[in-house]
């Protein structure tokens, strides 16, 4: 089958392109975005072909999946006339920026009967799936607390435009500046490793050094850190950042009634499991994907089993609406200088 995308961007060029052209199930990669250079030069890299308009591309009965890697404003437009159509979509995150669009994509993937997928991919890599497993097995006992983060030196240095003009810096488009971009990440992955919900959170934010192309402070938070309370009562730190110039960060640390498990924080192992006693087992699973390093993400080839299989994905809309949910009350505690109970 063909496989298309929507929006021509880093995120396409790196992640999803190369990975649909590995996978033995896509004959062809159709690319469109709204610069037509930058879709024929996807095509050009990948051996594929054009679209010259979205309607094009969804009206094709060849093309059976579609990557939504449009900006997020876009998201609910693009996502929700593809399921419409009848195509399985993979939209990246976050869902939407309101949650009343995040549920109209849902409600088109209801309607549909096709496979809704969202690229939380934090929740493939191997290490955070085997911590998972230690939470679930009960070895450590329940976890008691918990910090996460993830940081690198901004989008400007990412984006395909590679300037502080990128749309990550324009509230119109991005919506939630480093909180959406990095931190929907940690919130999903923290839900997803302790089989939990996030239901309190408290945060502070700012626009601590990031300026537009006028070199003004650009309009959403380039950092922002939370406190957070779980419906199962665990308590939990959160730091995101745009602003970690140094290396990436992306850890995270479970602390247990019977040790604790460090995710991406040591430099030779992926995983260390330190034991109350003291005893340290480690594990080295894979290379942690980085902005620098790009490795197979294995969230394509996920997409498309579950679009042969029928089966419901690993991060599937509801659960895309669950962490935007916790997103916009962690944005409401720093605007507000309130805590936030999330309703669902």
């Amino acid at each position: 089958m063909k496989a298309g995308i929507i929006g021509c961007g880093s995120i396409a060029r790196f992640r999803h392109a190369p990975e649909y052209k590995a996978n033995e199930h896509i004959s062809e990669i159709v690319f469109y975005d709204r610069n037509p250079e930058r879709a024929e030069r996807l095509a050009a890299m990948f051996d594929g072909t054009v679209a010259g308009s979205v309607d094009d591309m969804l009206e094709d009965p060849d093309i059976k999946v579609v990557s939504d890697c449009s900006s997020n404003e876009n998201h609910p437009i693009f996502s929700t006339q593809a399921l419409l159509h009848g195509k399985h979509v993979l939209c990246e995150k976050p869902i939407s920026l309101t949650v009343e669009d995040a549920s109209k994509i849902i409600d088109a993937q209801k309607k549909s009967g096709t496979v809704l997928m969202v690229d939380h991919n934090q929740r493939f890599t191997r290490a955070h799936q085997k911590a998972r497993e230690i939470v679930q097995s009960g070895e450590l006992g329940k976890v008691l607390t918990f910090r996460t983060t993830f940081g690198h030196k901004g989008p400007e240095h990412w984006g395909i435009n590679k300037s502080n003009s990128t749309w990550f810096f324009k509230k119109e488009r991005s919506g939630f500046g480093v909180a959406g971009d990095l931190g929907i990440h940690k919130l999903d992955l923290i839900h997803y490793l302790m089989e939990d919900e996030i239901v309190k959170i408290s945060a502070l934010q700012g626009a601590l050094d990031k300026v537009d192309e006028q070199g003004k402070p650009i309009e959403v938070c380039d950092n922002i850190v939370a406190t957070m309370q779980t419906k199962k009562g665990c308590l939990g730190t959160a730091s995101f950042s745009w602003t970690y110039y140094g290396e990436e960060d992306n850890s995270t640390i479970l602390y247990c009634e019977k040790g604790i498990i460090k995710i991406y924080h040591h430099p030779a192992y992926q995983l260390e499991v330190i034991h109350s006693n003291g005893e340290k087992v480690h594990y080295q699973l894979e290379k942690m994907q980085t902005n620098d390093d790009q490795t197979n993400t294995g969230v394509i080839n996920a997409f498309i089993n579950c679009v042969q299989s029928s089966r419901k994905p690993l991060a599937s809309g509801e659960d895309a609406l669950i962490s935007l949910r916790v997103v916009l009350a962690m944005l409401d505690s720093a605007e507000t200088g309130h805590a936030i109970t999330i309703s669902s």
